[in-house]
């Protein structure tokens, strides 16, 4: 039985089948990634920005198992997917059932493309293929592990920024005097056309920062930022950006890290990541991996990556449809 499903208000017992399935298909496709925790589980799939929707629905068996699970997330001028069925479940039919009506309700929502992020040599690739989804946008993902740093070369890398700039760190994020600067920073790549379907913005106002520092706190993911500042103007140069979820605190995410054109070559980018690992170490002692994403062709940041260790693993697509044709093929009917 497919039905829609408030995380807000399940059962326990519903929050324990999910993550049971989820890990069962983590176990299947992504064997080396950490399982993932109840911890804040219900918060992640409810709480959203200002402005933003998350419309969820379950498969389940007779017993009330969590067989597969699907949301959408409604933002901007596109809905974006989230779907999994556990893996016992798979060429049965279920993840199409579970796709329909998530298309369905984006058609009735008014919405004409939808987006998902799929990970690359999974079933779920050929699934999305089959349906008429066009591959927008490609990222390979690397992962560090933290066990395996050269934390004296780490050292001396945190420290080789030129002079005329300093480094800030700020657990939770940056405080509200700089969050101007941080939103001017960050609108740095705001008219850079890659291809990126946005299925993951970033917020470039002021207010929308706060919010989405907002957000991230209440599903139980804790920012950390670190800043270059240029002393003489007090302008914020370059930012990184990790979070450490509560639903897997053994990886950590990278999210932003920018260089203000102006300010690049001055060692800005490696400093701050490199600042920022060693910040990590102290931070979360349960920390053992970071994982980030890079679009193929950004070797500055590859590049700086690969200096602190980072190692490429899967790759990672952005795949689109537009919705009315979309729902034409899963329902011919319609």
């Amino acid at each position: 039985m497919v039905r829609e499903w408030d995380p807000r208000t399940a059962s326990p017992a519903e929050i324990e089948s999910l993550l049971d399935t989820l890990n069962a298909v983590l176990a299947a496709d992504l064997p080396e990634d950490p399982p993932w925790q109840d911890s804040f589980l219900r918060e992640y799939q409810s709480e959203t920005m200002p402005g933003e929707r998350r419309i969820s629905w379950v498969a389940e068996d007779e017993s009330g198992h969590l067989l597969g699970h699907a949301n959408v997330l409604l933002l901007g001028d596109i809905g974006v997917v989230e779907l999994f069925v556990h893996p016992s479940e798979r060429r049965t039919g279920l993840a199409r059932t579970l796709l329909t009506k998530v298309v369905r309700r984006v058609y009735d929502e008014g919405f004409s493309a939808i987006g998902v992020e799929v990970v690359g040599g999974t079933p779920a690739v050929k699934f999305y293929e089959s349906l008429g989804f066009a591959r927008e946008y490609v990222e390979t993902r690397s992962v560090l592990k933290l066990s395996t740093v050269d934390w004296l070369a780490v050292g001396e890398t945190a420290g080789s920024v030129s002079s005329g700039y300093r480094l800030e760190y700020f657990p939770g994020g940056p405080p509200d005097d700089l969050i101007e600067g941080y939103a001017v920073a960050k609108a740095a790549l705001r008219d850079v056309d890659d291809g990126d379907l946005d299925l993951r913005p970033s917020s470039y106002d002021p207010q929308r920062l706060r919010d989405s520092l907002a957000c991230l706190h209440r599903r139980g993911m804790r920012p950390y930022i670190v800043l270059a500042i240029h002393e003489r103007t007090g302008a914020v140069a370059g930012l990184t950006e990790v979070v450490v979820p509560a639903q897997h605190p053994t990886r950590a995410d990278q999210y932003d890290t920018i260089v203000v054109p102006e300010h690049r070559g001055y060692g800005i980018d490696r400093a701050i990541k490199a600042r920022m690992l060693f910040e990590l170490r102290s931070a979360e002692p349960l920390l053992t991996e970071v994982q980030t994403w890079n679009a193929p062709d950004n070797e500055p940041m590859l590049k700086v990556n690969a200096e602190l260790g980072f190692m490429a693993d899967r790759e990672w697509f952005e795949f689109g449809a537009d919705v009315p044709e979309l729902l034409h093929r899963l329902d011919p009917k319609t």
